[in-house]
């Protein structure tokens, strides 16, 4: 598979530039990334006992991406190749270069166009639906895109149906799980933007139905319940200032065919005091449940980039809890700093708590505990950055009982990656 990779990509050198020197009306580009990640894991994701051993290894993102366009069309390849170093062996005879991206995009004019394929989905900050390029696969929907754009106003209409495999009988069940398939068997998506004109406001509206298989695999038998997620976000940004909130409303059935309610809010406010110093404060209210109810009141943050708003060391939401749906209020406080132009850093402190109060026959609080995040990003050349980062967490008794661990050990995590990205000049940016 590798070899044919390679040998398709070179064949195609010489014809990209002949179309990239002859004619404008069709551009191809190319793209290729690597990008390597040594981390070192002693409490991330989840809090470790006492007297566990720290955990070290390098993954890796090898990606090589292809784009054609013309005036009414684009069409996307991306291959990528990820694990961690070690896992391949020296002569590899089943290599595991997957498609990651493989769309189309049709301009049918006046602002209006169709994408139907594997493509990411990334919209507003990523709270909802994200692309996850922390992750070293990143996250990826087959779907169609439907959409309309103008100077003010952008709407999408996304659509998706999952199956396990060609079928010729036996109804329309659905089976996935973490390793498996998509974690929906249908889905349909509206998302609409506006931009004023004459202020630097932004305001987003999302609606999204999601089928959820709850069937018998061992039937076929399917019974998909239906969850809505619905809210709005809103973005204020001049040469100062930068503010930024969102709401979320869940309702339906989730998989375990439970009634549900719930909700999230957050709010961000940035502040740049110059082009060097900066600093932000963040609060997040993500509703949990306590068990026992008619419904079910924890608010699930679906596909969005966890990584993002919930602390570094993904204890939250990009992995599981351990008891129960408690939620989270997250409270952010971070600086920024960048020296030059090639240095940026950042420093972030979390004071997390769970939003439900849960029925737990022990004198515990809700206070989760407190996360501290360091980042510095360098770019050391045109096309290669490196990064590092650096965090710890101070749990509680309640961080072990839902997220499991000893608060009293110790918990941190370190890693450095370097991204070597080259991406192709077009012939519009060649002049």
């Amino acid at each position: 598979m590798k070899t044919f990779y390679w040998s398709l990509v070179l064949m195609l050198l010489p014809s990209m530039a002949y179309t990239q020197t002859t004619e404008k009306e069709n551009e191809f580009s190319m793209s290729m990334q690597i990008r390597p990640r040594a981390e070192y894991r002693n409490g991330a994701l989840f809090p470790r006992l006492e007297g566990q051993e720290a955990a070290s290894f390098i993954n890796n993102r090898a990606r090589l991406s292809m784009d054609y366009k013309r005036s009414d069309l684009e069409i996307k390849m991306s291959a990528q190749h990820v694990g961690v170093w070690g896992q391949d062996p020296q002569i590899d005879k089943n290599g595991r270069f997957i498609l990651n991206e493989a769309w189309a995009k049709l301009d049918f004019g006046k602002g209006f166009f169709a994408q139907l394929g594997r493509q990411t989905l990334s919209y507003d900050d990523e709270r909802i639906l994200g692309g996850l390029d922390w992750n070293v696969a990143g996250r990826y929907h087959d779907a169609l895109k439907l959409g309309y754009a103008n100077k003010k106003n952008e709407v999408h209409v996304i659509l998706a149906f999952n199956q396990n495999d060609e079928k010729t009988a036996g109804g329309t069940y659905y089976y996935s799980d973490a390793a498996t398939g998509q974690p929906y068997k249908n889905m349909q998506t509206v998302w609409y933007h506006y931009k004023a004109d004459n202020v630097p406001f932004g305001a987003s509206l999302l609606f999204m139905n999601l089928g959820l298989e709850t069937g018998d695999k061992s039937t076929q038998d399917s019974h998909t319940r239906y969850l809505q997620t619905m809210g709005t976000y809103l973005t204020y940004k001049n040469s100062s200032w930068n503010f930024d909130g969102a709401f979320y409303y869940q309702m339906g059935k989730n998989k375990n065919a439970q009634k549900v309610s719930a909700f999230m809010v957050s709010a961000t406010a940035a502040y740049a005091f110059n082009k060097t110093w900066g600093a932000v404060v963040g609060f997040d209210y993500l509703s949990g449940d306590k068990g026992g109810g008619d419904k079910f009141k924890a608010f699930d943050p679906l596909y969005g980039t966890h990584h993002k708003f919930y602390g570094a060391m993904d204890y939250f939401y990009a992995s599981a809890f351990k008891y129960g749906a408690p939620g989270l209020i997250d409270g952010r406080l971070g600086i920024r700093l960048r020296p030059s132009s090639k240095v940026d850093m950042e420093l972030n402190y979390h004071y997390f708590a769970t939003a439900a109060d849960m029925d737990i026959n022990e004198d515990l609080k809700m206070v989760l505990g407190s996360e501290v995040d360091y980042q510095i990003n360098w770019t050391i050349m045109k096309d290669v950055k490196l990064s590092a980062g650096y965090s710890f967490m101070l749990g509680t008794k309640m961080m072990d009982f839902v997220k499991g661990g000893n608060h009293n050990s110790w918990q941190d995590w370190g890693w450095v990656s370097i991204c070597l990205l080259y991406t192709s000049p077009s012939p519009r940016d060649r002049g």
